[in-house]
């Protein structure tokens, strides 16, 4: 099974793509889908969803999963965060897939053992559970967590991943 991971943000969009066999994970690709921050704020959301669309229709995931909103000191923030998290949910909803949806300190728990992890810890240890990749970035290493993360909850629900 092919499963998608997305870390969602209107300035960079981290994703990341893994197969699931069993326990076997194996990294396929990863990367950061950054919008013009000078275009107005729907032409942003148009191509971050183009974007994620082309990606979805070139490497075809069985499932996908993203990191749920958190929030911060700044409402408006939270709110493009929010608007770009719902552009990527309906990218992955329309290319037909489930959209498994985890908070941020289970992501780190499931990879680094702690729901206080840093970013450079879940960078290394995905580094280490998906040996000699390139990871073009933290917010790609935390879409390969969330990737991770939901692999080994359908594995532990018996549900796709064999």
């Amino acid at each position: 099974m092919i499963v998608l991971g997305l870390d969602p943000s209107l300035s960079c969009t981290g994703w990341g793509l893994i197969r699931a066999e069993g326990n076997r994970l194996t990294h396929l690709a990863n990367g950061q889908i950054r919008t013009r921050g000078s275009a107005p704020f729907a032409s942003r959301l148009v191509e971050l969803a183009d974007t994620l669309d082309g990606l979805i229709a070139e490497h075809r995931p069985q499932a996908a999963a993203a990191e749920e909103v958190f929030v911060n000191q700044n409402p408006s923030s939270t709110l493009k965060l929010a608007q770009a998290r719902g552009v990527a949910l309906l990218c992955a909803a329309r290319g037909g897939l489930e959209v498994g949806e985890y908070a941020p300190t289970l992501v780190k728990k499931a990879v680094v053992g702690t729901g206080g992890a840093s970013k450079d810890q879940v960078h290394a240890m995905i580094a280490r559970l998906l040996p000699g990749i390139a990871i073009t970035g933290p917010d790609a290493a935390d879409a390969l967590a969330v990737a991770v993360t939901h692999a080994h909850h359908l594995a532990s629900a018996g549900r796709g991943v064999r």
